[in-house]
């Protein structure tokens, strides 16, 4: 998609804090779409935004998590909030979200940042969680919260380590078994047969509410 230019900056002005990094995480994502993760350099991202590589090297140490920290403000900037009425489906449809995006040019570049980011665990734990808490993880809270006020999960279900399971089995599908997309009965089965027994208290074989 065409990025709208910005008008030029007045000479002698200069960005600075928070306009600066903004500015910097956009050029960078964009790079990241563009043209994935082995385009994303320093040198290039410095140039997009209007600034030197000094600047970028103060916020990042390398490229690699300058990548991170991009993918998550794309991340953030996709999370939707369904609202079907009832916890299966509201799981189901953040599932098959996450997972036509995942298996689009943004799951490309998340495979690119994980293999780039080798054992650095500080960037693959931000990996594991795109969006940071501030997204992903409280709309998952908000989706299962919903949930128990209207008796559809126990209350003792609602922990972040408990909403946020079906978004981790996805990921390990992706990560751990490297498919290009996840097949919708697997989605199914990770709702019917691990999560809503986990937040129900009921046997995995008992039938789901359809």
């Amino acid at each position: 998609m065409a990025q709208a230019q910005e008008p030029p900056r007045a000479p002698g002005t200069r960005r600075r804090g928070a306009e600066l990094e903004e500015a910097i995480l956009r050029a960078a994502a964009e790079v990241l779409k563009e043209s994935g993760v082995p385009a994303l350099t320093m040198d290039e991202v410095a140039r997009r935004a209007g600034t030197n590589k000094n600047a970028l090297y103060r916020r990042w140490p390398n490229r690699v998590a300058l990548g991170v920290a991009a993918y998550r403000r794309l991340a953030a900037a996709e999370t939707v909030l369904p609202d079907t009425g009832s916890l299966r489906g509201d799981t189901l449809e953040m599932l098959r979200r996450a997972n036509s995006t995942w298996s689009s040019p943004y799951g490309e570049i998340l495979r690119g940042l994980i293999a780039a980011a080798g054992s650095a665990p500080e960037l693959l734990a931000e990996l594991r969680d795109p969006a940071g808490e501030s997204a992903h993880e409280a709309a998952w809270l908000t989706v299962l919260g919903r949930a128990v006020a209207r008796g559809d999960a126990a209350p003792e279900a609602l922990h972040p380590r408990v909403a946020y399971t079906p978004m981790a089995l996805l990921r390990n599908e992706y990560v751990m078994l490297g498919v290009p997309a996840v097949p919708d009965t697997v989605l199914v089965e990770i709702v019917d047969e691990v999560f809503l027994p986990l937040v129900r208290g009921r046997a995995p074989h008992e039938a789901a509410p359809r």
